[in-house]
């Protein structure tokens, strides 16, 4: 396991840098995969060694080599906190294939949040991949093994998605129809759809169940700062999914473990 955690510690670091370019290119409708990273400042294309992970930063001090402009403190958080994610996956896990599907399921989930978090939007371009590698964890991770286990795996998270998004998107539904205006994003049923791939129907209850409860300790912690929450006050909702679909993946359904 310390070696999971440790290769999947690294290797997060890198991916959280990809992260911190996805979530300042894709809001804008930029390339995020062939684009040169550039400083923000000056726009000087940065040189390969000014774009290791949290340590060209922390030598930098947090400006660019360049221009003197202040890089902002988000992207070494983000490299960071996608490291922990490896580090996480590779300590839960006891087998390497299980720690890796963690992983992806974890930065999937970072990318996801910290874009509804910026600008609350749930974009397919986050929430497809979620579902497409839930399928594909389904079927690596099956006990009967490839290609046996192809027909049989994909079953349980393509009913988890089918349940999570027409759940979800039925309450979204009811909720306008009865106050008269949006109570979810549109993306929203597509996040817990995805999430549902991989946590199968059986784990979507806890998925709601830890995400209500991040939601309360966000408007109780809003409340003590602010003393007051407007009930037009927007929440980040594809973030409290994004904790749930998480901690349920990794601790299983809550009354069933």
């Amino acid at each position: 396991m310390l070696i999971f955690a440790a290769f999947l510690g690294g290797v997060g670091l890198i991916v959280g840098s990809f992260l911190g370019l996805v979530s300042l290119r894709l809001p804008r409708g930029e390339d995020v995969v062939f684009g040169r990273s550039r400083c923000g400042g000056c726009g000087q294309a940065l040189k390969p060694w000014r774009m290791i992970p949290v340590l060209s930063w922390a030598l930098s001090g947090g400006r660019c080599a360049e221009c003197g402009s202040v890089i902002p403190i988000r992207y070494p958080l983000i490299e960071l906190a996608s490291g922990l994610i490896g580090v996480w996956a590779g300590f839960h896990s006891a087998d390497f294939a299980t720690a890796l599907m963690t992983g992806v399921l974890g930065w999937n989930l970072l990318i996801i949040a910290l874009v509804d978090a910026e600008h609350f939007w749930l974009p397919d371009q986050l929430t497809l991949p979620l579902f497409v590698s839930g399928l594909i964890a389904a079927v690596l991770l099956h006990p009967a093994g490839l290609p046996v286990a192809m027909p049989s795996a994909l079953i349980p998270p393509l009913i988890g998605a089918s349940v999570g998004f027409g759940g979800l998107w039925l309450l979204a539904r009811l909720y306008k129809l009865v106050r008269g205006r949006e109570g979810l994003g549109g993306g929203d049923p597509f996040l817990l759809g995805a999430g549902g791939a991989w946590v199968g129907w059986t784990g979507l209850p806890s998925v709601l169940l830890w995400a209500s409860v991040a939601g309360l300790s966000v408007v109780l912690a809003m409340l003590i700062v602010r003393r007051q929450v407007s009930a037009t006050d927007r929440l980040p909702f594809g973030v409290f999914l994004s904790i749930g679909v998480w901690l349920t993946w990794l601790y299983g359904p809550l009354g069933l473990v």
